[in-house]
């Protein structure tokens, strides 16, 4: 698929580049272009954090994200570019943990591949995050599931339920 750009991201060497995957997925044919961008907040389940640490198996986390691509290709069924590019390293408040971004002819397409792409990454790709709190503590935390807040719109609310599907 040459409409594809995975990349994990050494933190140390480089931040995330929104601006080049948003010129990345861009093409004449696109109407649609969707992108999601992961920051570091600072707090989780009741706790304020100082930072994220990201550690990935990088050659499994490349393949993972490619794989995810073709299944985003297969059920969009449309002409697409898609970017999926991950931190790896030290990450302060603020700092972009991940990018996706995809084109499409219409939004609806980029919005289904898009939120394809981030789900499955959050979910099946070998990635580690270590958060780190503001009283000294660090723990792995489970980054394969939503947050509550995050559940409950998925659940409760559809943009094609209102005949905003195109």
């Amino acid at each position: 698929m040459d409409g594809l750009h995975v990349a994990v991201v050494e933190r140390r060497v480089a931040a995330l580049d929104v601006a080049a995957a948003l010129d990345f997925v861009a093409d004449p044919r696109f109407g649609g272009i969707a992108s999601f961008i992961g920051r570091v907040r600072d707090h989780n389940v009741g706790r304020v954090v100082t930072g994220i640490s990201y550690d990935l198996f990088v050659p499994l986390a490349l393949n993972q994200f490619r794989a995810i691509a073709e299944r985003a290709l297969a059920e969009v069924g449309a002409p697409l570019k898609l970017w999926i590019a991950h931190a790896k390293g030290d990450l302060a408040i603020g700092d972009l943990a991940v990018v996706v971004a995809a084109g499409t002819p219409h939004r609806d397409e980029a919005f289904r591949a898009c939120r394809l792409a981030i789900e499955a990454v959050k979910r099946e790709s070998p990635i580690w995050k270590q958060e780190h709190y503001v009283d000294g503590d660090s723990a792995w935390s489970e980054g394969c599931s939503l947050c509550e807040e995050e559940r409950q719109f998925t659940h409760t609310h559809s943009h094609a339920a209102h005949g905003h599907d195109r």
